[in-house]
This record gives C-alpha cells, sequence and structure tokens, in this order.
C-alpha cells in the first residue's frame, strides 16, 4: 500500500501515547500533534491501522489548512469556504479515491484475494463492454465524457474511480462493514453524483461564536455540492465529511472506519475507558515472556484484557472484594476468550495473598468520584493499599496507578523522597479538577477499612512511607466529566536512615 497522510483524534492527554504508537507499530513519519489529534504518515495496511489503542477515530486526511476568517455574514462565509475549503477539485479527487482504495483492501481482506481477482475482472469486463456500447451510440471518447476541466454543473466528477491495478473499486452491494462506501447505482452510471455524503462539523473559537456548527456544516454542504457534483444524503450517507474549524486551524478528513478504534468488540461490559486502560498496560513495561502482572481492584477487568490483548505471553492476575464486579469480569474474559491467560481472586487489596516480590507489574484504577468511589474515603486506605502493592512488588517492577488529582496529591505527602532528575517527562497539569462520578460502582473491603481508620485516627506517627518506591512520570487523562492522574513508579532498593542504599 502506499504512503497516505492519516490523522486521529484522542482523549485530552492521550496525544504523547498515540505518538508513540503510530511510530512504534506503523514506522510513521512526519509525525506532529495538537491537543485531541495525532498526523502521520505511513504505508501500514488496514490491519495495523486497526490495531491502534490508544486512538478514538481514524481519518484519512483531506487538508490541513490555517484558520478560516470570520466574516460576520453567511453570504460573505459561503465564498470564503468555497475558496478556502473547497479549493482545488483536484485535492477531492485524490482524496476520494485514496479512501475508496483503502475500502477495496479491506473488502480483499476479507474475502480472500481469489475472490477479489474475480470480482476486479468481472467489472472490468463490464466496464469495457459498457464503453465500447458508448463509442458506438454516439462515436464520442470516453475520456472526453469525464474531462474534468470544465464547470462542475456541466461535467460531474468521474463515475468510476479505478486504483493504480486498474481494477473498479467497490460499491454498495459489496461494501465493507467497517466503513461507508460508494453506492452501485453511481458506479453504473456517470449521470449521477459519484458519492452521496454528510457534513460532520466541529467549531471552537472565534467562528463559534458567529454561527453555530450545524450553519457551518450546511454551508460546507451546499459548496461542496455544488462545486463537485455531490448529493447530499444525511441519513444513510456513503461517505462523511469530517470538518473541524478552530482558531488554530482547519482540518477535513474521511473515517476510514465505520467504528471508532476505541470501540472493543472483544469486551462485553465497560468499565475504565479502553484507551486509558491500553496506556496504563503501556506503561507497565510488560515486555519478556512470562511476566506475572497484577491487578488487585480490577473491577470488570477492563485492564487485565487490554494488558493480554496487546501481550500475548505474559500472565495476569485481577483481585476485588465485590463478588458482584468478579462476576462481570468473568463475563468479560470468558466473552474475550482469554480465561486460559487470566485468572481471578476474590481478596482485599489491602491484603493481597501472594509472596513478597513475586509480581512484575502492578497495574491499578483506584475507585474515586461519587458513583465509582469508596463508601469510606478512599484517602484512609491509600496508603495501606500502595505498601501492600509495593510488597508484591519485585525490584524492578513497575507500579501504574490511576488517581484523581486530590488522591495523588494526598500520595504525594507520604512519599519520604522526590522523583529522580532522570525521570522522563511528565505530562499534568493543575491538579484542581473536580471528582464527578465515574461508571459502575466498586466497593473495597469495609471491614478492612474501618480497622485502617481506627489505626489512623489512633497514631500520632508521620504517614506511611514508601522507601523503594521511585516515582517516573505523571500523565493528566481524560476520563469523560472529570480528569485522572496516571501515576508511574519503579521500585528499586531501600534506603538506609544514612541515604546509602541497603
Amino acid at each position: 500500500m502506499k504512503e497516505l497522510r492519516y490523522f486521529c483524534t484522542a482523549g485530552k492527554g492521550m496525544e504523547q501515547f498515540l505518538v508513540q504508537e503510530v511510530i512504534s507499530k506503523l514506522s510513521a513519519c512526519d509525525v506532529e500533534h495538537i491537543p485531541g489529534k495525532v498526523f502521520f504518515t505511513t504505508s501500514a495496511g488496514l490491519e495495523r491501522l486497526r490495531g491502534l489503542k490508544s486512538a478514538e477515530r481514524l481519518f484519512l486526511l483531506l487538508k490541513k489548512l490555517p484558520p478560516l476568517p470570520a466574516p460576520w455574514d453567511s453570504g460573505k462565509m459561503t465564498r470564503v469556504i468555497q475558496e478556502k475549503i473547497i479549493g482545488e477539485l483536484g485535492d477531492w479527487q485524490q482524496g476520494l479515491s485514496a479512501w475508496l482504495s483503502l475500502q477495496q483492501a479491506a473488502k480483499e481482506s476479507r474475502l480472500g484475494p481469489a475472490a477479489s481477482r474475480r470480482s476486479r475482472k468481472r467489472k472490468r469486463d463490464e466496464e469495457t463492454g459498457k464503453e465500447e456500447e458508448e463509442e458506438e451510440g454516439d462515436g464520442s471518447s470516453p475520456a472526453k465524457k469525464q474531462d474534468l476541466q470544465g464547470s462542475p454543473e456541466e461535467t460531474p466528477l468521474p463515475a468510476q474511480v479505478v486504483d493504480s491495478a486498474g481494477s473498479v473499486l467497490p460499491g454498495r452491494a459489496d461494501h465493507v462493514s467497517e466503513g461507508p462506501s460508494c453506492p452501485a447505482d453511481v458506479i453504473s452510471s456517470r449521470k449521477q453524483p459519484l458519492v452521496s455524503f454528510r457534513v460532520c462539523c466541529r467549531c471552537s473559537g472565534i467562528l463559534a461564536r458567529k454561527f453555530s456548527p450545524q450553519e457551518l456544516g450546511r454551508i460546507i454542504g451546499m459548496a461542496i455540492h455544488k462545486r463537485l457534483g455531490w448529493k447530499a444524503d444525511l441519513r444513510e450517507p456513503d461517505l462523511e465529511v469530517n470538518v473541524h474549524l478552530s482558531d488554530a486551524h482547519c482540518i477535513l478528513g474521511f473515517p476510514v472506519f465505520r467504528l471508532p478504534l476505541a470501540h472493543r468488540p472483544y469486551i462485553r461490559t465497560t468499565g475504565l475507558r479502553s484507551t486509558t486502560a491500553w496506556a496504563m498496560a503501556s506503561l507497565a513495561a510488560i515486555k519478556q515472556d512470562g511476566c506475572f502482572v497484577l491487578d488487585p481492584m480490577c473491577g470488570v477487568g477492563t485492564i487485565l484484557i487490554e494488558a493480554a490483548k496487546e501481550w500475548q505471553n505474559a500472565f495476569f492476575l485481577g483481585i476485588d472484594i465485590n463478588e458482584s464486579q468478579l462476576k462481570k469480569a468473568r463475563e468479560n474474559i470468558q466473552f474475550s476468550d482469554l480465561t486460559s491467560r487470566i485468572e481471578l481472586m476474590k481478596a482485599s487489596v489491602t491484603e493481597i495473598p501472594l509472596p513478597a516480590a513475586s509480581v512484575d507489574a502492578v497495574i491499578c484504577d483506584i475507585p474515586f468520584g461519587r458513583k465509582f468511589g469508596c463508601k469510606t474515603d478512599v484517602r484512609i486506605m491509600l496508603p495501606a493499599i500502595v505498601k501492600e502493592m509495593e510488597r508484591v512488588l519485585r525490584v524492578g517492577g513497575t507500579l501504574v496507578l490511576l488517581l484523581s488529582p486530590q488522591l495523588s496529591a494526598f500520595l504525594g505527602k507520604s512519599f519520604s523522597r522526590e522523583p529522580q532528575q532522570n525521570q522522563r517527562p511528565a505530562a499534568c497539569g493543575s491538579e484542581e479538577a473536580g471528582e464527578a462520578g465515574r461508571a459502575s460502582p466498586r466497593l473495597v473491603d469495609q471491614v478492612t477499612a474501618d480497622r485502617v481508620l481506627v489505626s489512623a485516627e489512633g497514631s500520632s506517627s508521620a504517614p506511611m512511607d514508601f522507601p523503594s518506591l521511585v516515582r517516573m512520570g505523571t500523565y493528566r487523562v481524560s476520563l469523560g466529566v472529570t480528569d485522572g492522574l496516571v501515576q508511574e513508579y519503579k521500585k528499586g532498593l531501600c534506603k538506609r536512615g544514612d541515604g546509602n542504599l541497603l
């Protein structure tokens, strides 16, 4: 496949994970990112593109332009859009041809090479016969009929798009389910529009104060219909034109897949956002064969499943005190066909039934928020929770926690030393975000919580210390209505009172 320019949308704070992923998985070049989007060029096939785990949606980049001026009236805005957004027809033709090529490649991967070759040969034969009939009927040249230099109203875009191998690209009758396609009746007739479309427009900044997204989408749609001859269809379009207008840029693209990349068909009951779960697992350094990974508050098992799907040679253990959560986790693990590599156990996070230094990585989403939190204040239990995780983690192992900004600040007070100077760059913002609710409820063992509460209230000693944990990075990520902080730690050797290693 030839090199194409794409962009992915990403949740806030996920851009840095997506940049590393497209480089490592796709060997992408010309990688750049802005808030919420990552742009890259790659020749990778659709299966590798579909394997991006930190992205929300994938688009074929049509145009990336400077911000549009913002005229006060819609008449001037229409002219600006026609000049800037529509521009040269050749750009749209090339973009549509590339998009259709991706749909054909998806079809070939689904049907197999033999069936695809037969389909291409049949379409070429049908097209050759049709062109011969037209030549006999009026003596005109097919090339002349497809001349694109005239006015769009007089000469529509070609009714067929042919890939580099000379094959006609797919119609509605044989399109792939992962994305839209060009209708079969359009393929068979040159007098009809090439494709039906709708515009999905997002805007922010000055433009958003002057025009609604619906108004801008309507203006852009009318310009596309007038200049390109495409037919608007809001209900069942063949193609979606995605437009994002802001004070910093103007971006146009075609969705490559119908479903978002963030949609996980192998997870039945959702918990933590899958992209965030994958990002946490990516920080845990799950590399070598036989790596033992623990999630001591596993909930419905999202982190375990995301990690097990990505790292095939590791073993995973999930622990939770809540039987209803474990039941959902079992269902998810069975649904994802990972029962041979993920084990579940009912136990308290403050009393993990594992030997000391027996785990290579610990990944945990500490519950917080009104809906997702515990009955008891997590701050009271947090030192005991982290202390137990530190105990079972081997030297050199990684601890990855997802916390609220408030819990992160509270935990920071329990550490006896600051992060090392050579830690990886942090990517956190301010820590004043509120603790709005998240998804389903999760509970911590109430008896254990009460015991920790009594111990904490009856002691005047300093906060519990974690001498072997060194913080390596902090990453602020969006969880929907609130933000979370992903904290990454490495377990080293403990220090003596004089500062020397034991």
